[in-house]
């Protein structure tokens, strides 16, 4: 690493391809996270059960917290994020529940989650 210390652009660039490559893996992450949060909302839909879950969320903020502060990461950051993602995947559980067949929405839904 010696080497790169002399060639400030080739660190950034190295640096820069493992943010890329992490960014990736966070975009993956998150696409498999809604396919499965679809089937949590197709199965909600189809039983009548309702689109949120305030006892769960609750439960899920308060893992993600002790996660982030674990991994020294801002637990109000983890918690606006998974808050976000809580949102969405509550609006496409609503759309399964109005829509009354929840594959008919499947494209909209894998981009939720729970």
């Amino acid at each position: 690493m010696s080497a790169m210390n002399d060639d400030p652009q080739a660190l950034l660039r190295e640096l820069r391809a493992s943010i890329d490559n992490i960014d990736a893996a966070l975009i993956h992450m998150l696409a498999e996270r809604f396919r499965r949060t679809k089937a949590v909302g197709v199965l909600k839909a189809t039983h009548g059960l309702p689109p949120a879950d305030p006892a769960r969320e609750q439960a899920q903020i308060a893992r993600l917290r002790r996660l982030a502060d674990d991994a020294h990461l801002d637990p109000d950051f983890a918690e606006k994020f998974l808050n976000f993602i809580i949102r969405e995947v509550i609006r496409h559980h609503e759309m399964l529940a109005s829509s009354g067949n929840g594959g008919d929405i499947t494209n909209s839904v894998a981009k939720s989650g729970e």
